[in-house]
């Protein structure tokens, strides 16, 4: 993802804005909180019903959210800090890679975001609640990750995006307010079933291919060319994701040193 790309401004109608407006305003779910989010922190998630409450339609955006700027123009809320970086994670739960990563989060206190697929959840619901649990917020990553999803007729999308806010639904008791396409793919009819689902397309601005195990070293090295308000992203699942693992543990200490803020969207 080009700089250049990543900073466009999003174009959203006045129409749209109030209506992502409210449907924040009027948020049922607990979400986790960060100094920049005035959204209610999260209580002890405990399995819920199967089904998810029902989201009021949110704006249909030209393009997804790349950096912490564009999330800010789209979800109203205080400013972020000049610092600040969002970590977001993709492709899980994942019952080996999860926990190891929630356990180093935990020691720098780093709050994040976890794209979750729906059928990774699926026998790996305790995993899921311990994310959700530990604070981080969750976002919806499909139940399959198909990475053809744009091209799949609106009823596929559709059942792709609700199955998974079902199951991470039933599996946490967090209804994710954000969604992420499998392999940052979109198209117009992606995005418009999106926002009527009632959700916010997010995508990254720093991409260090760790899902391909390049090595340590280049994660790393791509990790720590991030700038303030970029999001960053890695994955805890999709396989064996020691190399993810070990870059963060040189990335999140070296970039709290730099004087970053980790938020979490």
């Amino acid at each position: 993802m080009s700089s250049a790309h990543s900073r466009r401004r999003l174009l959203l109608g006045a129409a749209g804005l109030a209506a992502t407006t409210a449907f924040l305003a009027g948020d049922p779910q607990p979400a986790a909180t960060t100094a920049h989010d005035a959204r209610p922190g999260p209580k002890a998630p405990t399995p819920g019903p199967s089904r998810p409450p029902t989201l009021p339609p949110a704006a249909t955006l030209s393009k997804p959210v790349f950096t912490l700027a564009g999330y800010r123009e789209i979800v109203p809320g205080p400013a972020y800090a000049a610092d600040a970086v969002a970590l977001t994670i993709d492709d899980g739960p994942h019952p080996v890679w999860t926990p190891k990563i929630l356990n180093l989060l935990e020691r720098y206190h780093v709050q994040a975001t976890f794209c979750l697929i729906g059928n990774q959840v699926l026998g790996h619901e305790g995993t899921a609640r311990s994310v959700a649990r530990a604070g981080h917020h969750l976002a919806n990553h499909t139940y399959s990750h198909p990475t053809s999803l744009p091209k799949l007729a609106v009823p596929a999308i559709r059942k792709e995006i609700e199955r998974a806010q079902d199951k991470i639904y039933s599996a946490t008791a967090y209804a994710p307010r954000l969604f992420r396409s499998p392999g940052g793919s979109w198209s117009a009819a992606m995005m418009k079933q999106v926002a009527q689902s009632g959700l916010i397309p997010v995508d990254w601005t720093d991409d260090p291919n760790d899902w391909k195990r390049p090595g340590t070293a280049s994660i790393t090295k791509k990790l720590l060319a991030a700038r303030p308000g970029d999001i960053l992203l890695c994955h805890d699942g999709g396989g064996d994701r020691s190399q993810t693992y070990a870059a963060l543990q040189t990335v999140i200490p070296a970039l709290i040193a730099r004087g970053y803020t980790f938020v979490s969207l």
